[in-house]
């Protein structure tokens, strides 16, 4: 215990409490994002080592989450995914002139969801951690098969979500086919003049900043041609009429809306937009006062931002535990990791001990610190939403320049990995493919190819993917669960479009 404490020093809370702020604003700002705030940081974590560095992350994180609610009720623009449900009550208070009454219980809701949901991570990733450890290789397959299928049967379209994860695996198996792994050594999938350049394949880092950072960009300064907050003015109007009095009567709908937001967290990249949904619908179909949901209802805000909050310790439980990022920026997350020399899996929290009980106190803190910034502050941070994206990304693209060139000690290609994948995010997601199928892919790509091949080298034939345990069989049968839920939910969403076509 005093080796914990002793890692915990003024500068770790400083670095919680500056990425929480540093979160908020980026979450406030429409268009930015927490896993653009933790990609475009990522190369600092090299600097400050792996406590600090993880305590500045998580701080984003939490801080990006929870600041999307501000544009999303003073403007009607959510300013995460996540949010989209917080504008259905919270902007029809704000033109109400409650806008304060609005964040400040959306802020608690935050801080509630982010705390139950630290909890459920700290008792169930140990035990899904040493559950796993037992696994072979062909468990270990089939989880990672899972994870990828789970992703595309949460996407819009379950074909498009497939090819979006295939893409990314295809770019994750370029560079030299180790002989450790199975293979010849010889490098595969690329011209020949790239060999040099690509010889281990791209870098995991100046792929995540450039998707996540430069794509991000790309497409905002798009919109920004045709739109923007020019004119728009901000109504926050009072903070009077709130009191915790209003969460009297509606602790189930705050605790459940907890739960499912750090449930949808677990699976891998279905992302906040789907918890905050989920819970808002459980609201509206279990609440007694429902018809008054969409017009300015607190409840429909308790649902929207405790879940959403609540994904933080949903995704980190499959990272730690698994190896699987939960969502995109649990994603980037994995650089952080990566730059240190660790891996995340099975046997991280038994061996890096000290690292968990950081990160624990680390997303506490991140989300206590988040609340009293958002609680009492609310009305200086809401003036950030209107700051000029003119001055903010031409800032941002030079913080991703160098951070690609300096993370691997100054190599000049990594600088063309960013502005390519940049590149390639912005024209993935104009043609309608998913970004978090494929960056997921291309993180687990390679794993998975290691433990298919080593599955066959140890048993030798195929049939031991069905016949290896009961572990395996009930693996298959959540694979099958995934697929025909979306083959279900896909008719279904055609049945009701030619419904409405014919009326």
């Amino acid at each position: 215990m005093l080796d914990i404490l002793s890692l915990l020093d003024i500068t770790f809370f400083l670095l919680a409490a500056m990425g929480a702020l540093i979160g908020i604003i980026f979450g406030a700002i429409p268009g930015m994002t927490a896993t653009m705030a933790v990609a475009v940081c990522l190369p600092l974590t090299y600097a400050l080592g792996l406590h600090h560095g993880l305590a500045l992350l998580l701080g984003l994180y939490v801080g990006g989450i929870s600041g999307g609610m501000v544009p999303a009720v003073l403007l009607n623009i959510p300013g995460t995914p996540s949010s989209i449900t917080t504008t259905f009550d919270g902007y029809p208070m704000a033109q109400k002139g409650e806008g304060e009454r609005a964040l400040r219980v959306s802020v608690v809701a935050s801080v509630v969801g982010g705390l139950i949901s630290a909890a459920i991570l700290f008792l169930f990733a140990p035990l899904l951690a040493e559950f796993s450890i037992k696994f072979s290789y062909v468990e270990k397959f089939l989880i990672i098969l899972l994870a990828l299928t789970v992703i595309a049967s949460m996407s819009r379209n379950m074909l498009v979500g497939i090819f979006s994860g295939v893409l990314g695996i295809w770019l994750s198996l370029i560079g030299t086919y180790s002989v450790s792994d199975g293979g010849n050594g010889h490098t595969r999938l690329m011209f020949d003049f790239l060999e040099p350049y690509l010889f281990e394949g791209f870098s995991l880092l100046p792929v995540l900043i450039g998707i996540f950072g430069i794509a991000t960009i790309l497409l905002e300064a798009e919109k920004g041609v045709k739109s923007g907050l020019a004119g728009k003015e901000i109504n926050i109007g009072k903070g009077g009429g709130f009191s915790l009095g209003l969460f009297k009567g509606r602790l189930t709908n705050l605790v459940r809306s907890s739960f499912i937001g750090t449930f949808v967290g677990m699976l891998p990249g279905v992302g906040g937009s789907a918890a905050s949904v989920l819970a808002y619908t459980q609201e509206k179909n279990l609440s007694r006062d429902s018809s008054e949901m969409g017009k300015g209802a607190p409840q429909g805000l308790i649902a929207s931002e405790s879940a959403n909050n609540a994904l933080t310790g949903g995704a980190l439980i499959p990272l730690l535990s698994l190896g699987i990022p939960g969502d995109s920026t649990t994603a980037v997350l994995i650089g952080a990791f990566t730059l240190q020399g660790i891996q995340v899996g099975p046997l991280f929290i038994p061996e890096n001990a000290d690292t968990w009980y950081v990160m624990m106190t680390a997303l506490v803190f991140a989300n206590i610190v988040m609340f009293f910034l958002m609680f009492y502050a609310i009305k200086h941070i809401a003036k950030v939403v209107l700051v000029p994206k003119y001055i903010l990304y031409p800032i941002i693209v030079m913080m991703c320049v160098v951070g690609a060139y300096a993370i691997n000690y100054g190599i000049m290609f990594d600088v063309w990995t960013l502005l390519i994948f940049g590149v390639l995010g912005y024209l993935i997601q104009k043609v309608g493919l998913e970004v978090a199928p494929l960056i997921i892919g291309f993180i687990l790509g390679g794993q998975a190819e290691v433990y298919f091949v080593k599955s066959l080298e140890s048993f030798g034939t195929y049939s031991i993917f069905f016949t290896k345990s009961p572990i395996a069989v009930v693996l298959w049968l959540l694979i099958a669960a995934s697929v025909t839920f979306s083959v279900v939910m896909g008719l279904k969403s055609r049945a009701k479009g030619r419904q409405e076509m014919t009326q």
